[in-house]
């Protein structure tokens, strides 16, 4: 583990995506902004196992350090044609190492989430990408290019 006593307290932020392809039979089954499976709702319960994620990133990477996370948001969008999903995981604290960990995990355990609901119906789920789109607080800030 890196030692970070040293460094100073301060405001940290981070965003990250995971971005989920559902097949037609999957998407098929959006209705008012979620999916309905047998175990419930999909996306309300993304949403509850992204929170936890990124509460427990430090239990689930060596060498993460624990941190008091002073807020998380998990947000999930789908696309006009109910195919293609987004899930963001913003999360912030005062601490003296960042938040990108957190927020990478919270939006990959939503979407690994999402995929444990929904493979009753189809198992073509595809989590196509998890990425940092920005970062703040530390020696320097980051946002990802528009792509």
């Amino acid at each position: 583990m890196v030692d970070v006593g040293g460094k100073p307290v301060t405001r940290r932020t981070a965003h990250a995506v995971a971005l989920v392809s559902l097949p037609a039979a999957l998407a098929g089954r959006l209705r008012h902004g979620d999916i309905a499976t047998k175990k419930g709702p999909v996306f309300q319960t993304a949403v509850l196992a992204g929170v936890l994620g990124a509460k427990k990133a430090s239990d689930l990477i060596p060498l993460c350090h624990p941190l008091p996370l002073e807020d998380c948001k998990i947000d999930i969008t789908t696309a006009k044609n109910g195919r293609e999903i987004a899930i963001h995981c913003r999360v912030k604290t005062h601490a003296r190492t960042g938040v990108e960990m957190e927020a990478l995990t919270g939006a990959s355990v939503a979407a690994l989430a999402l995929y444990d609901m929904a493979k009753s119906v189809a198992h073509g789920i595809v989590i196509r990408e998890v990425r940092l789109l920005e970062k703040t607080g530390g020696k320097k800030n980051y946002r990802a290019a528009s792509r």
